[in-house]
């Protein structure tokens, strides 16, 4: 027998002897009952743990099946497409913008072997940026267009505000009535709208439709005209010059300026 540590009684170290002796009995005999009966291990857990009994269930029949209680990671259905798979979706899309998603998925099992819905397609697109919008619609400008536009913008910068006062913008629209106007989808990502890659330039609109004519003045601007007919030289005349653009002229007085653009209807020839 172990002589009693220093500043221990001998009767004080005899009780800490039955007190282990008693511990190591009791262990032993938890652990001969709890396995030969499991429920007896689980529902002891159970009540240290404080959690369900079937919560430990799953968790010993997932350490018997697999040796590891964790919860495998997973993401719910299986990924149809690998990364490479997506690079090359997107790759396709930018390089020809104007694929629609079926093209794309038709191209990707022509390539990989790899089928996918349209669905899938887009969801990817999405992943990296890339979304279905319509392409903005421009008229093509020359470079003489852009060098007088240019040069007008640098002689008028230092312009202040009582002087753009008197100028007054106007600009007309056409608005098609038809059901199929072909309009387009392209790829793109958000804040490249007006990007030269996402533009078409479009020189006439053909069908039926409506033309929609404003004019804007810093402060104010003109009612809106509507005409479900072509803008011709006489209708600009005597309806959107002597109706509206002269109005403002007069109020204004000589340092009234209009511009326009340069379409045909707005150049009267005698």
């Amino acid at each position: 027998m172990k002589p009693p540590p220093t500043g221990v009684g001998v009767a004080e170290f005899d009780r800490q002897i039955q007190r282990a002796d008693s511990r190591q009995h009791r262990d032993d005999y938890q652990h001969r009952t709890w396995s030969r009966n499991p429920r007896l291990v689980r529902l002891g857990v159970s009540e240290e743990l404080g959690i369900a009994q079937s919560v430990i269930s799953r968790l010993w029949q997932r350490f018997q099946d697999d040796g590891n209680v964790s919860r495998c990671y997973s993401t719910g259905h299986p990924r149809v497409t690998t990364w490479n798979e997506d690079r090359y979706l997107a790759g396709t899309a930018k390089r020809n913008r104007r694929s629609t998603a079926s093209d794309l998925s038709r191209q990707l099992s022509s390539a990989t072997g790899t089928t996918v819905s349209r669905q899938t397609v887009y969801r990817r697109l999405e992943n990296i940026g890339l979304y279905a919008r319509r392409p903005v619609r421009c008229v093509p400008l020359t470079a003489t267009h852009c060098s007088l536009r240019l040069t007008w913008s640098r002689k008028h910068a230092l312009w202040i505000p009582q002087q753009w006062s008197c100028l007054m913008f106007s600009d007309e629209s056409r608005f098609s009535l038809q059901f199929d106007s072909h309009r387009t989808l392209i790829w793109r990502a958000p804040g490249t709208r007006y990007h030269q890659e996402n533009t078409i330039e479009r020189h006439r609109y053909g069908g039926a439709g409506w033309l929609v004519w404003g004019g804007i003045i810093l402060g104010s601007r003109t009612d809106l005209h509507v005409q479900s007919v072509t803008m011709t030289d006489h209708i600009y005349r005597d309806v959107i010059l002597e109706q509206h653009v002269r109005l403002f002229r007069g109020t204004m007085g000589a340092e009234f300026l209009f511009m326009d653009d340069n379409a045909r209807p707005h150049r009267l020839y005698k």
